[in-house]
């Protein structure tokens, strides 16, 4: 099966993928060479890709009933804002690598790559792309509920049939925006689904989104709660040292805090405990800048150990107990008089 997996919206722009919306097409990669090299990357069609995703996930050895911290996962990663295309695409590798590989492996990722400008300036048009390429994700996560639906009547008449992975997602600072436009979407298309989870398990990674997200009175609160509806758990990843979103909150809604900074107003918010957050802060040393906070967490190996334990589906009070959820690199310790 391919090792890595790529479905874009970015329009081809000087041989490789821009900064402007294209339509969505879809590549797989066996390299043992870096992933921002385009020539890199097979292109394949949107039917191609779907088959060989489906032979790859059929390939997982199955599970016993009880044993499902043992599944593999198909998980999608978005990224966030100042991505180009290149960017994006050695974040998604070194995430392979660091999750996705090996004997320890959750099992296998996708890239969904969305078209940032790559650019600190560019905040705002960011935004306004991640608004409009949320509906090509729509179309992906359609994809995924029909396929999901057509394997649970399969399964219903053999039990055979089951699916052997856990559908997950890991989506990373403006990311997270995208997510929950395109899942407001696709709760709304499916006629507001109640009985079907079709994310096992999505990781806010320094979500830029209002921290009131999962609250049914806020302006946001209808997309909260399909992304709630729609997933298992979510798991919000946050610190208040993060920099970059402290500045981002001047362009938001007056009065609201970003979740990756701040976490969840409520934990757990009103009627939703399938939603939690962790203060990641602890974790990173010192050393690491406030600016380089934002992006952190897929670098240092406390986070992405916990990223790990969350996919695996270990419960929240485990991972409290375990010490998992708090980190001792900072503050740094206070020195002796």
């Amino acid at each position: 099966m391919p090792k890595y997996w790529m479905i874009t919206d970015r329009a081809i722009a000087n041989g490789e993928p821009g900064s402007a919306r294209g339509p969505l097409t879809y590549y797989v990669s066996d390299t043992e060479g870096s992933l921002d090299q385009f020539e890199n990357w097979d292109a394949v069609s949107a039917d191609q890709f779907k088959q060989q995703l489906i032979a790859a996930a059929d390939q997982f050895p199955p599970v016993a009933h009880g044993c499902n911290e043992d599944q593999l996962h198909v998980t999608f990663f978005v990224h966030g804002y100042n991505n180009d295309w290149k960017a994006a695409a050695l974040r998604y590798q070194q995430l392979c690598a660091d999750l996705f590989s090996g004997e320890e492996s959750m099992g296998l990722c996708i890239s969904y790559d969305w078209p940032s400008c790559g650019s600190v300036i560019d905040y705002l048009p960011d935004r306004v792309h991640a608004r409009e390429c949320a509906m090509d994700l729509t179309f992906v996560l359609n994809e995924l509920f029909a396929w999901l639906m057509q394997k649970q009547q399969a399964t219903q008449k053999d039990a055979s049939q089951a699916c052997k992975a856990k559908l997950s997602l890991i989506s990373h600072s403006m990311g997270n925006y995208l997510l929950q436009k395109a899942m407001a979407a696709a709760w709304t298309r499916n006629n507001q689904p109640l009985l079907v989870s079709l994310i096992n398990q999505l990781i806010m990674v320094a979500a830029d989104v209002d921290n009131d997200l999962f609250e049914l009175s806020a302006p946001d609160g209808n997309d909260g709660n399909a992304v709630a509806n729609l997933t298992y758990r979510i798991s919000v990843l946050y610190s208040g040292r993060d920099a970059v979103l402290g500045a981002s909150a001047g362009l938001k809604h007056f009065g609201t805090r970003r979740l990756g900074r701040s976490g969840i107003t409520q934990d757990p918010p009103t009627g939703k405990d399938n939603v939690w957050h962790v203060d990641c802060s602890s974790f990173f040393p010192a050393s690491v800048g406030a600016m380089d906070i934002h992006s952190a967490y897929f670098v240092t190996k406390e986070t992405l150990s916990l990223m790990s334990d969350i996919l695996t589906g270990l419960d929240r009070t485990v991972l409290d107990q375990l010490g998992l959820t708090k980190g001792t690199a900072w503050p740094p310790p206070t020195p002796q008089t």
